[in-house]
């Protein structure tokens, strides 16, 4: 019953964000599932870390296929996105815990520029 409750909670908000705010969630769960992967490392459970890191990285592919490049600052989170994304695809075949550590600091850093870009938004124009 509480199971059902937090799925309804969680579907319900991701009908009500606005783009920005999902675009906020995808870098979160992005974060979330790096997070799963790096503890999955440490202790040897590389099944799960295989199908996180697998997360994480269609994650990346969700946001780097949805970027609007009309923008021109689409071309520089399209470079960012791939990088990260060959970080995630190496961390993966290794196993290894720095690279892994690389791809979840790109992405903490995107989703921290993000956050700005949002509260810059709310801010009234003078």
């Amino acid at each position: 019953m509480v199971r059902n409750a937090a799925q309804a909670y969680g579907a319900r908000k991701v009908e009500t964000a606005s783009p920005a705010e999902l675009t906020l969630m995808l870098y979160e769960g992005a974060i979330k599932f790096c997070n799963i992967a790096m503890g999955a490392i440490e202790n040897k459970d590389y099944e799960k870390a295989n199908t996180n890191i697998q997360k994480a990285r269609n994650i990346i592919v969700e946001l780097q296929t949805t970027l609007d490049h009309k923008y021109k600052v689409a071309e520089d989170f399209d470079i960012i996105y791939d990088y990260i994304f060959r970080k995630l695809v190496d961390a993966n075949m290794k196993k290894d815990p720095v690279i892994l550590e690389e791809a979840l600091n790109q992405i903490r850093d995107m989703r921290d520029a993000w956050k700005e870009i949002m509260r810059l938004a709310k801010q009234p124009r003078t």
